[in-house]
């Protein structure tokens, strides 16, 4: 499982591990984040948890994270919706993200 989770963590350099679709997102603190990413214009794939058990239970103890949404940027977590608002507050982080080319 966690080759699996390894896997799907490095599938693009900003990843997001939410309840729902990134058009149809099933929790209020998913629907923040992708609001504040499209605001960004940042460049993520994301990972339905709630398509997949053992992802969803797995990942939490693979991250010591607790709950969702779980970001990775580079393959590191970064943490939840409240520290990603908090990154976002520093210009040099956001810079870092990964731009939707136009």
């Amino acid at each position: 499982m966690d080759k699996r989770l390894a896997s799907l963590i490095n599938q693009s350099r900003l990843m997001i591990f939410i309840k729902g679709e990134p058009d149809a997102p099933k929790c209020g603190f998913t629907r923040q984040l992708l609001e504040l990413l499209k605001d960004l214009k940042a460049d993520f794939s994301s990972f339905d948890i709630l398509s997949d058990e053992q992802v969803r239970q797995g990942l939490k103890e693979y991250s010591k994270w607790p709950t969702y949404p779980q970001i990775y940027l580079d393959g590191e977590l970064l943490g939840g919706l409240d520290v990603f608002r908090e990154e976002i507050s520093d210009k040099s982080f956001v810079e870092k993200l990964p731009k939707i080319s136009s």
